[in-house]
């Protein structure tokens, strides 16, 4: 692959169907999004019936996941959605460059996208609320020589996303440094690039970094840019503040609510865990492993209703994905069961892949049906795989705790806090059924998660790990070999 080819690695943007596409548009035209109509940027928005936010296709951003469509600013941009009354409609545009132009043509209401707030925008936006301050950060390739400073880098192949503040900043404090605005790349496409070699490093703000680092485990951050960068979304500048206005008020009772930090937390707080190695080795076993035990998770989820790529997870999470796993404890196989789950879900052979694979999936289903059926997804299925993990009464022990020192017992990051004092006797003296190692459910379930999410990215991006078993270059195999002795 040469460097003039790594941005179209893994492109992926939302197709609208053709009749949903003419129909946005004739709405956008009949109603528009500016002009002498006498009605506010709101009032407008109202009378079209939708609120139109263009964002980035991305991990922090907006994306389809296992469950639909996700991301920190989408599921943010819902709640503002709900609090106005509106539906959201959501229109990805291909690069940072294009959103400003996409937003001055009418084709949305405001940009959502991890959008820097800066004065050389402000003469073409109007920005709400600043909602996260982040930093960008330099990333490198780990094994490769680490720069310390910009000096460090140049000559060396440093290419940023095009539209970004990076350029104006790199322009102003290093003007002799040689790099590189790439017009047509993402982020992810750049973090790519950099993880195989076809360049040296990029630049990209140290949220964004969090969420991608573990689908690119050779990546590593070299050090951050001395700048702060404030996030906030934007709209067209012009005299009509109506929908900024409406944004302040949303975040000022985000805040005050616990909105914002439940959202944040939604998304970023299963990261704390995260180890280069542990997805680096789940990368190797996705090639050398999982081909042939695929075919039984696909066939345990269309039988069980359940995601094949979470059945994986929980695999990977029990045994690695090795059918012959056995515990000092005496569970057993791919989902590791115990004698007494394998009798309760019919299965005979625990060390059968198949058996084993169908009775776990089996009994996830079970435990996510014992589940309150008013709790929703996704506090549903994490509170189920917990249970999965450390048995149903022992969740329903945490929950009731949860619940008597004042949280949510309907809330996975509620139960996750308190699901550790299963361990102390001070506290498991009162539950029904008394001590449990209440740290390894919330290990199991965030190391899940961080697996589901790395197979539905890799399966989404039609990753070549997932196509074939192939061996690992001698560029992967030293990578690796560093890794584990680090």
């Amino acid at each position: 692959m040469s460097p003039d080819d790594y941005y179209i690695l893994g492109r992926q943007r939302r197709r609208w169907p053709g009749p949903q596409r003419i129909l946005l548009g004739l709405v956008i035209l009949v109603f528009g999004l500016s002009g002498d109509s006498g009605l506010t940027q709101m009032e407008k928005i109202e009378a079209r019936g939708m609120l139109i936010m263009l964002t980035l296709n991305g991990a922090s951003t907006y994306y389809l996941g296992a469950d639909g469509e996700t991301g920190f600013e989408y599921d943010l941009a819902q709640r503002f959605a709900a609090e106005v009354g509106l539906p959201l409609e959501v229109i990805p545009v291909d690069a940072i460059a294009n959103l400003m132009p996409a937003l001055q043509r009418g084709q949305g209401d405001f940009i959502a996208a991890n959008l820097t707030r800066s004065p050389e925008r402000m003469d073409r936006l109007r920005y709400g609320p600043v909602y996260e301050t982040v930093r960008p950060v330099v990333v490198y390739r780990r094994g490769s020589r680490r720069p310390q400073g910009l000096a460090d880098m140049n000559g060396a192949g440093l290419v940023i996303p095009a539209g970004t503040m990076y350029g104006p900043w790199l322009r102003d404090q290093s003007p002799n440094l040689a790099w590189q605005e790439d017009t047509e790349a993402s982020v992810e496409d750049l973090l790519e690039a950099v993880s195989n070699e076809a360049i040296a490093y990029t630049i990209i703000d140290s949220n964004v970094f969090e969420l991608n680092r573990r689908f690119f485990p050779a990546l590593q951050p070299a050090f951050e840019l001395p700048v702060a960068q404030d996030l906030a979304w934007a709209t067209v500048r012009s005299d009509d503040d109506s929908l900024i206005q409406q944004m302040r008020e949303f975040f000022h009772r985000a805040a005050g609510s616990g909105v914002l930090t439940e959202i944040r937390q939604r998304h970023y707080d299963h990261l704390d865990s995260y180890e280069p190695v542990g997805t680096f080795t789940f990368m190797r076993q996705v090639r050398d492993r999982l081909p042939d035990l695929r075919p039984l998770f696909e066939d345990a989820a269309a039988i069980t209703g359940l995601d094949w790529r979470l059945l994986a997870a929980v695999g990977y999470q029990e045994s690695h994905w090795d059918p012959e796993a056995t515990s000092r404890t005496g569970v057993r196989g791919v989902m590791m069961l115990t004698l007494r789950t394998a009798r309760q879900v019919g299965i005979e052979d625990r060390l059968d892949p198949a058996q084993s694979i169908h009775g776990g999936a089996r009994y996830l289903a079970s435990m996510i049906e014992r589940v309150p059926e008013r709790i929703d997804y996704p506090d549903r299925l994490w509170l189920a795989l917990a249970a999965y993990n450390v048995g149903f009464g022992h969740l329903e022990d945490a929950r009731v705790l949860t619940q008597r020192l004042g949280g949510d017992p309907d809330r996975w990051l509620d139960v996750r806090e308190h699901l550790p004092l299963l361990t102390q006797e001070r506290w498991h003296r009162q539950t029904r059924f008394g001590y449990a190692r209440g740290h390894e459910p919330v290990h199991f379930v965030e190391n899940v998660r961080t697996f589901f999410e790395i197979l539905s990215w890799m399966e989404q991006r039609e990753h070549p790990l997932l196509a074939a078993s192939e061996p690992p270059t001698p560029r992967e195999a030293e990578l690796e070999a560093t890794l584990t002795t680090d």
